[in-house]
């Protein structure tokens, strides 16, 4: 009985081994096997409405305010936003200071 349980065990382990070997090549179908709560599903991915989200996405004013804040700007607040710029106000050692950054993914300091 005991050499039973064991055959079954190195089975078990073997297949899925041999189950995650499979489903590697798969991620480069776009195709993805997710395991949740609900169990093992296949999720289908469209790349390229991921990619165009992120394309025009721009400096958004959180991310303004939090690199502000990484540059030395105490108590940041977003004053103006254009289709080209984010202003953003607040306090440094030697008083009110503003930092303007472009619209742009990753927030540059213009």
């Amino acid at each position: 009985m005991f050499r039973f349980a064991s055959k079954a065990t190195t089975m078990a382990t073997l297949s899925v081994i041999a189950a995650t070997t499979f489903v590697m090549p798969a991620a480069a179908q776009d195709v993805q096997l997710q395991i949740g709560p609900d169990g093992i599903r296949p999720v289908v991915r469209d790349r390229d409405r991921d990619y165009d989200r992120m394309r025009d996405r721009g400096c958004s004013p959180g991310e303004a305010r939090a690199a502000a804040r990484d540059e030395g700007l105490r108590r940041p607040e977003v004053v103006r936003v254009t289709s080209r710029s984010v202003t953003v106000e607040g306090m440094t050692r030697r008083g009110p200071d503003r930092i303007t950054f472009a619209n742009r993914r990753g927030c540059p300091i213009i």
